[in-house]
């Protein structure tokens, strides 16, 4: 069996690592494309370093977020390839542009597929329903996201499989807890980077309620975000130590010896929950809702966030959510007939 994997940013490129390793278990040949949707280093090559993953087969280097300009590319990879499946991650216009380039001949699989959060003003939201309703396959991280799309009737086959990102956690913690640099305790983790939040006058109530609070914060910019922050001339205030991004493997050890995370990241906040610390989302909404129904989470705007921050607390006894660390392994399953 062959497959192509579409990636395309960060948090892509952590789930392809641990579906390479389940894939070559399973004795399916992977072909990668990586579309070059995020094409800084630190935010793209450090990745594949780092975790030890395959050189993709297929560089694009198109530098666009652009769905148009970048199907058309994938789609004459996959068209040299002839795979069984394309398999696409997440919700990004990576994803959506993967979808697309399979064509009608070329069964889809889509990882995460049937996630929420009812909020269509957020691109992620209408790609995550775009590609759902293109896929053949659709692996899901919980039952709820399963039951999602039986509402929704999409015509594929869903699989309950768990969550990538958790097997990336199991795999990678004890490295990253290695590998990191010793910092000082006593720090909270800040990251901000989706289209709403780094809208100017967002941002600057968002950086002003930050700045408030007092509170130690390492910043790993998001490069989005640091121009707008340079653009507008919006300070954060002398706590926040701002550095440039991290890998995954230096980003997972800083989580881990935080107080608090503050983030617009999915991925984020079930990393913070899988490694028992409390998160604030700067987020009307979230897709990972059960995060905050654990009482783990809290949903903020840049007026409650100094309220949400003084609240913030793990729960003792906080249920195991989004599988057990093995999705990637029932996914390989899943591919074949």
């Amino acid at each position: 069996m062959r497959v192509v994997t579409v990636v395309g940013n960060r948090p892509q490129f952590v789930k392809s690592a641990p579906l390479s390793l389940a894939f070559r278990a399973a004795g399916i040949d992977e072909v990668v494309v990586h579309t070059g949707q995020h094409w800084d280093p630190g935010m793209s090559q450090i990745f594949f370093d780092e975790l030890d993953l395959p050189e993709p087969a297929y560089r694009l280097d198109l530098r666009t977020a652009d769905v148009r300009a970048m199907t058309e590319p994938i789609r004459e990879a996959v068209e040299r390839e002839r795979p069984d499946w394309v398999v696409v991650l997440g919700d990004t216009n990576s994803t959506v542009a993967g979808a697309h380039a399979a064509g009608e001949e070329i069964a889809v699989a889509h990882v995460e597929a049937g996630l929420r959060s009812f909020d269509l003003t957020m691109p992620e939201e209408r790609n995550r329903i775009e590609v759902d309703q293109l896929a053949a396959l659709l692996l899901c991280p919980d039952e709820r996201s399963a039951r999602q799309l039986e509402q929704e009737r999409v015509r594929g086959r869903a699989e309950i499989v768990g969550d990538v990102m958790a097997d990336a956690t199991r795999i990678f913690e004890p490295i990253a807890r290695r590998r990191v640099a010793r910092r000082e305790s006593g720090y909270s983790v800040l990251t901000i980077h989706r289209e709403a939040n780094v809208q100017p006058e967002r941002l600057r109530r968002i950086a002003g309620a930050i700045a408030a609070t007092g509170r130690r914060f390492v910043f790993p910019a998001h490069p989005r975000t640091l121009r707008v922050l340079g653009d507008e001339s919006i300070a954060l205030g002398p706590a926040v130590e701002t550095i440039e991004p991290l890998g995954y493997l230096e980003m997972l050890g800083l989580v881990a010896g935080a107080e608090i995370v503050v983030t617009d990241s999915g991925g984020l906040q079930k990393e913070a929950y899988w490694l028992g610390v409390p998160c604030v989302t700067v987020r009307p909404n979230t897709e990972w809702v059960d995060t905050v129904a654990a009482g783990a989470n809290r949903l903020a705007e840049p007026e409650t966030l100094a309220e949400s921050l003084a609240a913030a607390a793990f729960p003792p006894g906080a249920p195991q959510l989004y599988g057990d660390g093995h999705a990637a392994e029932r996914i390989a399953l899943a591919l074949y007939p």
